[in-house]
């Protein structure tokens, strides 16, 4: 005898929309990373380019940023950090090209690794997790 499943019912865009207007980001929170987006684009955003000092000074800046909370992220003027939001009209991208990107990120963000030797990181904050979404060695998102 087969059984009837039902189907999973789709969230509409606006459900979805709601749902992140919904969540109450708890400014306390540490920030942390996820490389779950995390994209190479050969002769772009290749961090493979580089040395393996590229990559020693990568993770020291993900484990030194992660001591800090979401609120001093965004706050933090500092030259040492220079965290700000991607304007796509300023740069050679339009976006990260993410399937169904328009619901996941509201804000593209970027941050220096170290001053301008190692270059940005690219990605959008989702509550406390900053997902990284470009490794940016040569400064290539903007001309």
């Amino acid at each position: 005898m087969a059984k009837n499943f039902k189907k999973p019912k789709h969230q509409s865009q606006s459900e979805i929309s709601k749902a992140k207007e919904s969540i109450q980001v708890e400014y306390n929170s540490l920030l942390s990373f996820s490389f779950k987006y995390f994209d190479i684009v050969e002769g772009k955003f290749d961090p493979y380019t580089r040395g393996q000092d590229y990559f020693v000074v990568l993770i020291n800046r993900l484990k030194e940023l992660s001591r800090l909370k979401i609120q001093q992220f965004y706050s933090n003027r500092s030259k040492a950090l220079r965290s700000h939001p991607i304007d796509w009209d300023q740069t050679t991208e339009n976006s990260f090209n993410i399937p169904g990107e328009e619901q996941i990120v509201s804000t593209p963000y970027q941050f220096e690794l170290s001053a301008n030797e190692y270059g940005r990181i690219h990605g959008f904050v989702i509550d406390s997790v900053f997902f990284i979404r470009w490794l940016d060695p040569d400064h290539n998102l903007y001309s």
